[in-house]
């Protein structure tokens, strides 16, 4: 048993690993230890190069057919209500619900020929999100890590004092078909998830912040114990482990009382012209939130569009309706985001991205809504150095497949690995501590990186 006497420890038994490691599960400091742990050092051998992403993920699977791969010759149950506009890249009309992206497209790459089998929410999106495709993933649950927990685990933050992986507002992880945590990577390396903006609704503060009755002078209290607890069994029992945790647990005080975290997702430090430039609403603030963290020292930042209200992405049914609200808000928010990431010089080390898990099917149905369709969808890029102003691939007339360059998730996920410096077939230790790769195949878009 342990005994606490004032400040002195002190044993009447060994104490056995097991025993130590329960003690992580006290939570003292009002914080889940899985978080704190996702700020851990880099597993690379080298030096990680500072590239940051940040990626719009568009839960339901967004309707390329009305944003980005328009088929405005075709009859109106193919090419749907919207008209298009021209942009700044030759050979990309957009919908007239996007007027930003006239003026921005240059700095876009637009793939519009990824396609895939998988027509089901779950399985779709463990396959973008993983990089391995999944049968039936709601029942089995996510298999593989997600994106953003494989760069924790590889690239570690880029700033001492800060996350590796941030979701904004969260990573849906208590909710299904999403598929965004680190699987057999450990909790260390799941998102923080950012709380957001009070316009996102439902706000709440950031997951590594203490409760308001834990102040900093108790949370100063909490790690000398911790302290003389981690020093009394290294003389008891010394382990690798408890050397490792030292370090880790040393990030995790810095990011709870350090200043630069908290500031990093303070918003109200924003001129409020930027913030009404970025939009006032979920997609906007959640944009300009995702900026200030990647600048800060995040290394991978995934902003979920999720609209409940509006049935997400995954219009079935009223697609005019849905993209009447949906599309204007999103365009104002990645118009902006490209801006303000060029205008400031970041643009050669912050790769954005904005894809869902599969597109839209051809034809408008009976229910004035597009169903699932995942022979072709498409995703966005620009930045981080990839060679931006062009298409890539290209649909039938109908848009029901690829016409040409056909790719599939996999060659998605392995260009955003390998801007980030990271080799996409890396091998990642599962449970069983057996290598497994990154993402079962694939290989960096030759247009963008080579």
């Amino acid at each position: 048993m342990l005994k606490l006497r004032g400040n002195l420890l002190d044993v009447s038994s060994p104490l056995s690993r097991r025993g130590f490691l329960s003690l992580g599960t006290l939570a003292p400091l009002g914080i889940s230890l899985g978080h704190a742990l996702s700020t851990r050092s880099a597993h690379a051998a080298d030096t990680p190069p500072k590239t940051s992403a940040i990626m719009f993920f568009m839960a339901g699977g967004p309707s390329h057919i009305d944003t980005y791969d328009m088929k405005p010759d075709q009859p109106a149950e193919i090419r749907g209500p919207f008209g298009s506009i021209g942009t700044t890249l030759p050979g990309l009309d957009v919908c007239d619900l996007m007027p930003q992206h006239a003026t921005i497209a240059d700095k876009l790459a637009v793939i519009r020929s990824i396609t895939h089998d998988l027509s089901v929410h779950d399985d779709a999106t463990h396959w973008v999100q993983t990089g391995y495709p999944l049968l039936n993933a709601r029942q089995r649950g996510q298999q593989n890590p997600s994106q953003g927990s494989v760069v924790s685990y590889v690239r570690g933050s880029n700033a001492q004092g800060m996350p590796a992986y941030a979701c904004i507002p969260e990573d849906y992880r208590r909710h299904a078909g999403f598929y965004e945590h680190a699987a057999f990577l450990s909790s260390r390396h799941n998102a923080v998830d950012a709380g957001g903006d009070p316009t996102l609704g439902n706000y709440r503060l950031p997951d590594f912040l203490p409760p308001k009755e834990l102040t900093l002078p108790r949370v100063e209290n909490r790690r000398d114990l911790l302290g003389q607890m981690d020093s009394l069994y290294r003389s008891v029992n010394a382990e690798r482990p408890v050397v490792e945790m030292d370090s880790v647990q040393r990030q995790a005080f810095e990011l709870v009382c350090g200043s630069k975290a908290r500031d990093a997702f303070d918003l109200t430090r924003e001129p409020a012209a930027l913030r009404d430039r970025y939009g006032r609403h979920a997609s906007g603030q959640s944009a300009l939130l995702a900026r200030r963290l990647v600048e800060a020292g995040v290394t991978y930042v995934t902003i979920n569009l999720y609209e409940k209200d509006v049935d997400w992405w995954d219009d079935h049914y009223t697609i005019e309706k849905n993209l009447r609200k949906r599309l204007p808000q999103y365009d104002q928010a990645l118009a902006a985001l490209i801006e303000d990431i060029y205008s400031r010089g970041l643009n050669d080390r912050v790769l954005i991205g904005a894809f869902g898990e599969f597109g839209r099917a051809p034809r408008v149905d009976q229910h004035a809504g597009r169903g699932h369709w995942p022979r072709a969808m498409h995703a966005v890029l620009s930045g981080a150095g990839i060679k931006t102003g062009q298409i890539i691939g290209s649909t039938t007339k109908d848009g029901g497949e690829p016409a040409d360059r056909a790719m599939g998730p996999g060659d998605l996920l392995a260009t955003i690995y390998h801007v980030l410096g990271i080799d996409p077939h890396h091998m990642l230790p599962d449970r069983q501590n057996r290598p497994v790769s990154a993402i079962a195949s694939g290989q960096p878009i030759r247009e963008l990186v080579g």
